[in-house]
């Protein structure tokens, strides 16, 4: 296992919203928004499949997330596109809190997909 992205405190990611890393230090193709719905943690790259939008400033509520341009949701827990106009669904990254802490493991499969 690698040790991971230090995102911050599980209280700098506000219930019901994300928080971005850039793809500089994730070291993947698109910035990474981690997602805080409920209480768990997800991440998933943060543009939307469909048009150029950042997934972090959508709606966030019931593990799922709405693009902010053209309300197509995604699964928090997969990735998956939930609904049109998105028709693929967004790249989904491992997440885990350490001790009060947030931590990306970019390019490792959520647990959902493992």
């Amino acid at each position: 296992m690698t040790e991971g992205i230090r995102v911050g405190r599980v209280e700098d990611v506000p219930e019901g919203g994300a928080v971005v890393v850039d793809r500089s230090v994730a070291g993947t193709g698109d910035d990474v928004a981690v997602f805080h719905d409920e209480g768990e943690f997800f991440a998933l790259d943060d543009t939307c499949t469909h048009q150029e939008a950042s997934l972090a400033e959508g709606w966030v509520e019931d593990g799922e997330v709405e693009c902010p341009l053209h309300a197509a949701r995604f699964s928090l827990r997969t990735g998956e596109a939930l609904s049109l106009p998105a028709v693929r669904g967004a790249r989904c990254h491992r997440v885990e809190v350490r001790d009060g802490e947030v931590w990306l493991l970019p390019g490792e499969p959520c647990p959902a997909q493992a």
